[in-house]
């Protein structure tokens, strides 16, 4: 099976003058980004890098950040790419966790260098060490020597959760990485003159798979991490008349609130997607509303599936309007009971996966690897039904379920009728301990701006929609929801709130 560097090295011969990666006035072509991947490798070997170090990477999307990330792989390296915001000491954490022996960092507060600048920084016994800028790595060009792949080799690490106690790193394989660009392109239409609009990190599994299988098609990347200022977004789309867009839930909730978007041109783009949790089925209409002529792809995954387990075809959205999808080329999914039988369509059960996207296991942690991988299948830890056509329909997480008396309550269901609603953007809703029922219901909302939408009103639309024993018992208004920097939703901050 070809690597994602195989591929890499590919779109570079066929695509040599073409933009690969551009941000704002920076840019690099494909050959430019070759060049400075391979001066990133040459940099690494010089500073002795072996077979399976971990490297990792703090820093913001850049052309830069690409070139590193594909020269830590040419020269053998395993990377770590962690989240640049995070606090120093949670970095560490992480670090520590994975054994970094270099980082490569930028505007980051470390004892080694209080920077702007794009660095290598060595790292040993906690301790910091400016050793080369990356503004000044001509030197090491002619010292970069060809490295062979074994795709069965661990690619990278992917923090998922817990700064504290328990690091949970996600080991991926070459193989892994390229079995899951090779499924996504089987089904989305990825083409060489595509002008992709990224506002994912690359530093989790969304964002790093957009990053592998558009690169490895000879697509160019289009930069913009200033997803606070949504309208630059839809202008950037605008410009550079991007042809497709990623997004996950809160993206386009975003978007829809925030920008008007009736008002750009936005006729260029061919396809969207969305990943990343769900996606209230009133959104997925408004957008295609907006945007008639593109195709929009569901997309349901895990980062320890490297990122894509299912997807909605294009054709197939309206018709399967609520679902995650139906499992992507490669891979097989089943419902099975706590016991692990497999269940047949309608019945509800834990979602298992497999194929060779799955993982490697968690770094140091072969408990919690031995835990949810059982005999080649991924326990994912997903509830859902599967319907007679294969069709994923989440009911929510094993830790997610409201248990209220005997009814077992999907906070999704409650969010999606939330949805419908003109006034909120977003909501969440948990259970709370209640001494009679066990948990009742409370939901977190998020009034669109300049909306005054009431509690009354919210609550009256509740009893329309929703069953007795579904309607939110105590309702909060709150600016925004907690969530990680992918845009998941961190539930469990909402509950002692």
């Amino acid at each position: 099976m070809a690597t994602i560097i195989d591929n890499f090295f590919e779109a570079v011969s066929l695509n040599k003058d073409k933009p690969a990666v551009i941000q704002g006035s920076n840019a690099l072509t494909y050959s430019e980004l070759f060049v400075l991947s391979q001066k990133i490798a040459a940099l690494l070997q010089y500073f002795k890098i072996k077979k399976g170090d971990r490297v990792a990477i703090v820093m913001e999307n850049s052309p830069e950040y690409v070139a590193i990330y594909y020269g830590i792989i040419m020269a053998k390296g395993v990377v770590v790419a962690l989240n640049n915001t995070a606090k120093k000491d949670d970095l560490e954490i992480w670090m520590s966790h994975a054994g970094a022996s270099f980082i490569f960092a930028d505007n980051i507060d470390l004892d080694a260098d209080k920077n702007k600048r794009k660095v290598l920084i060595e790292y040993k016994n906690k301790k910091y060490k400016t050793i080369a800028n990356l503004d000044e790595i001509s030197e090491y060009d002619h010292l970069y020597q060809p490295m062979s792949f074994d795709e069965n080799s661990l690619a990278t690490i992917i923090y998922t959760s817990g700064t504290t106690g328990r690091p949970k790193g996600v080991m991926l394989s070459h193989r892994n990485l390229a079995s899951n660009m090779a499924s996504i392109c089987k089904y989305l239409p990825i083409e060489t003159n595509d002008r992709v609009l990224n506002v994912l990190p690359f530093y989790y599994s969304y964002g790093n798979s957009v990053l592998h299988t558009n690169l490895g098609r000879g697509a160019t990347i289009i930069l913009e991490n200033r997803m606070i200022f949504p309208v630059k977004v839809i202008e950037n789309i605008q410009n550079h008349k991007a042809t497709a867009f990623y997004g996950v839930a809160s993206t386009y909730a975003i978007l829809l609130s925030r920008v008007k978007l009736k008002e750009y041109n936005l006729a260029s783009i061919r396809y969207v997607t969305q990943a990343g949790g769900p996606m209230p089925p009133a959104h997925i209409e408004q957008i295609m509303e907006i945007m008639p002529n593109a195709k929009f792809f569901m997309m349901y995954g895990q980062t320890e599936a490297t990122a894509r387990l299912a997807y909605i075809p294009a054709e197939k959205i309206k018709e399967k309007l609520g679902s995650a999808g139906k499992a992507i080329p490669g891979v097989e999914l089943e419902i099975r009971d706590r016991h692990g039988k497999k269940l047949p369509a309608g019945q509800e059960g834990e979602v298992y996966a497999k194929g060779e996207n799955i993982m490697l296991g968690y770094w140091q942690n072969p408990e919690m690897t031995k835990s949810v991988l059982k005999d080649g299948w991924l326990r994912t830890g997903d509830i859902a039904k599967m319907d007679a056509d294969g069709y994923l329909y989440m009911t929510g997480r094993r830790t997610d379920m409201i248990k209220s008396g005997a009814n077992r309550i999907s906070p999704k269901e409650i969010e999606e009728k939330l949805a419908e609603l003109d006034g909120v953007e977003e909501s969440a809703a948990v259970g709370i301990p209640d001494e009679i029922m066990g948990q009742v219901i409370k939901v977190f909302v998020v009034k669109k701006e300049n909306s005054d939408i009431s509690k009354q009103c919210i609550l009256r639309h509740c009893k329309e929609k929703m069953a007795q024993y579904k309607i939110p018992k105590e309702i909060q208004f709150i600016s925004h929801l907690p969530k990680t920097p992918s845009g998941k939703l961190q539930r469990f901050k909402l509950i002692d709130c």
